[in-house]
């Protein structure tokens, strides 16, 4: 008994790292996508964001957010979070051995797949603010963003506190990482205000096309791969048969969903532009994806399949939507992930039996709310501080020169 403990913990530990893995994979992926969707004149600037992100998000987790996310016991059912400790000392062969397979995988497996959720989450609010934010506002905020904001709200559920408690169901974090992502995007996309150009005084919307359309078809399929990391992963182990077969249910689900969300897009833009559009496309899937993340096991694969349809319909709906409101999101992160993360966890209540409307809805407004506030408080005491918008001619000659001095395409004229 006791090395089959140890066995299937060594299984679920490196189960845990390697879906782990996965889901880091996704920061490529929001890199190419968002590099692919912006104009050739803000490349540089753009993975500069991203790859900036990811690294100050890993630190800030590792010296604050982990704490406030997960402060054991002592928190559980509360708003407030009880300051917890850092990662702490790992588990011994004894103490899992008492356990009796109760713990299950490493402690600092943990850290590292709840970090790359933060990551993603940061990763959202770079492409919404893209071509006129400055690059040192948008890692000051990533530094509030990653160790303070998204932690509180990820403790609510995640870490036992109040919305748990409520019976808020949000299996992979349709609400958690992505609505809170979208939120802190709207946020500053509110301030910052939309790009020159984007808007006419008729209210007519100018389309500002994406330099690079492989590079953002690869990017939505990183993102894809990534993803079966992101709601796997989430099962937490897969060392018996129910786990395995709860494991491969989630893949099935997560990839149907995607399948769905593409292809409704794909019709709903031929249908409103007559056009095949590869943009609607890409964020069909990704939507999909979205919808299907708060619930990727309780429901059947057609279940999963029409939940995803329903995010690529509402993703092209919301993005025109935002268009006409003139909210300027390059690259429609607000549309796919905070929108269709608030679909995502309304379906919930159609496949699990556990989910109630009103346990759901707090969820949402509750989420929303505390990161939508929080990060205009923020973004503004930035605006007034340093700023936040780039000049009206830096935007013109592109945030590459302005802000890293470096041409991603320097043998092309800038467009």
């Amino acid at each position: 008994m006791e090395d089959l403990i140890q066995t299937n913990y060594a299984l679920d530990t490196f189960y845990f790292l390697v879906m782990g893995v996965l889901v880091m994979f996704m920061a490529p992926g929001f890199a190419m996508l968002e590099a692919g969707l912006v104009r050739s004149k803000n490349t540089t600037e753009i993975l500069t964001k991203n790859v900036a992100l990811f690294a100050i998000a890993c630190v800030m987790y590792l010296l604050c957010g982990y704490a406030i996310m997960y402060p054991g016991d002592a928190g559980a059912g509360s708003w407030i979070p009880v300051l917890g400790t850092l990662i702490g000392d790992e588990n011994t062969t004894e103490a899992v051995l008492a356990s009796g397979g109760d713990t299950y995988y490493s402690a600092r497996s943990d850290y590292f797949f709840q970090v790359v959720f933060v990551a993603t989450a940061m990763s959202i609010v770079s492409g919404a603010v893209a071509e006129r934010m400055k690059l040192w506002a948008f890692l000051a905020f990533a530094v509030v963003m990653t160790g303070f904001i998204y932690p509180v709200q990820g403790f609510w559920k995640w870490g036992g506190g109040a919305l748990d408690a409520l019976g808020f169901q949000d299996f992979a974090g349709s609400g958690v990482v992505h609505m809170c992502g979208a939120a802190a995007a709207l946020a500053g996309v509110i301030l910052l205000g939309a790009r020159k150009g984007k808007y006419g005084s008729g209210g007519q919307v100018n389309a500002i096309p994406g330099a690079n359309m492989p590079l953002a078809t690869l990017g939505m399929f990183i993102l894809w791969f990534g993803w079966f990391g992101f709601n796997g992963g989430s099962e937490l182990m897969v060392s018996n048969v129910d786990e395995a077969n709860a494991v491969a249910q989630v893949f099935v689900n997560t990839n149907i969903a995607a399948c769905g969300g593409l292809i409704a897009a794909l019709l709903v833009a031929k249908v409103l532009f007559g056009k095949a559009d590869l943009t609607m496309a890409l964020n069909g899937a990704l939507a999909g994806l979205v919808s299907i993340t708060a619930e990727p096991l309780a429901g059947s694969a057609v279940a999963s399949m029409l939940i995803g349809m329903v995010g690529g319909v509402i993703v092209v709906f919301s993005i025109v939507g935002l268009d006409k409101m003139k909210i300027d999101d390059p690259v429609g992160a607000i549309s796919v992930h905070g929108t269709c993360g608030i679909w995502g966890l309304i379906a919930v209540c159609f496949t699990n039996g556990d989910a109630t409307i009103g346990g759901q809805l707090t969820g949402v407004v509750a989420i929303f709310l505390w990161t939508f506030l929080v990060s205009m408080l923020f973004w503004f005491i930035l605006k007034m501080s340093m700023g936040i918008r780039i000049s009206e001619e830096e935007e013109y000659e592109g945030s590459d020169m302005a802000e890293c001095g470096v041409e991603a395409y320097p043998e092309f004229v800038n467009s």
